[in-house]
């Protein structure tokens, strides 16, 4: 297995709720987080700034529904990508979080993941997005920014919100009419429980 993010320290107080100017995130020990991160192109400015018009409330649906509009290259469409992602969710699952469920579309990631004490989401996505950019950006030939700056979290309510979250992701390349049935999409976790028991 690729060592990924081996610099994080392994003991970092969880900062709670905090913002740094466009969205507010949440970081607690124990709390189910449906996390999505996004390619540096994948909203275009005209998006960005008819859904930075919306009400905070609307926000996340809204760059939701714009990101299943697969805007930009669609890097994440390349299966060599698709792994790589899949492969960097996976690493420290069960140490620094708990994965859920997990789905890599062309344009963006998401992922259900519980947080554990010691490892701050802001630096879990970072360890995420800093190895993956890196090796997909050199898997591709190409330099510049990969990423987005910013990510979208949401803490799960309760067992009901997990599930719908956990529906949500896993149908999401359904939704966007990449496939026919969600344990067709590879790169999730509806083809991984499909694959371990067949």
């Amino acid at each position: 297995m690729r060592h990924i993010g081996q610099s994080v320290p392994t003991e970092q107080p969880h900062a709670g709720w905090r913002s740094r100017g466009y969205l507010p995130h949440f970081d607690s020990p124990e709390t189910v987080q449906h996390i999505v991160f996004r390619l540096a192109d994948a909203l275009p400015g005209p998006v960005m700034d008819r859904l930075d018009r919306m009400p905070a409330a609307d926000r996340l649906d809204g760059i939701e529904a714009a990101l299943l509009g697969g805007h930009g290259e669609r890097l994440l469409a390349d299966t060599r990508l698709g792994g790589l992602i899949e492969d960097a969710l996976l690493h420290f699952d069960g140490e620094r979080y708990r994965l859920l469920a997990w789905c890599v579309m062309p344009t963006h990631v998401h992922a259900l993941a519980e947080q554990v004490e010691g490892h701050r989401l802001s630096s879990v996505v970072q360890t995420w997005k800093s190895f993956t950019g890196k090796a997909a950006n050199a898997a591709l030939g190409r330099r510049g920014t990969f990423w987005a700056r910013e990510y979208y979290d949401r803490f799960m309510r309760n067992e009901r919100h997990l599930e719908a979250t956990r529906a949500y992701i896993e149908s999401n390349p359904v939704k966007a009419g990449l496939c026919r049935n969600a344990g067709d999409w590879r790169f999730s976790s509806a083809w991984a429980g499909r694959s371990t028991t067949t």
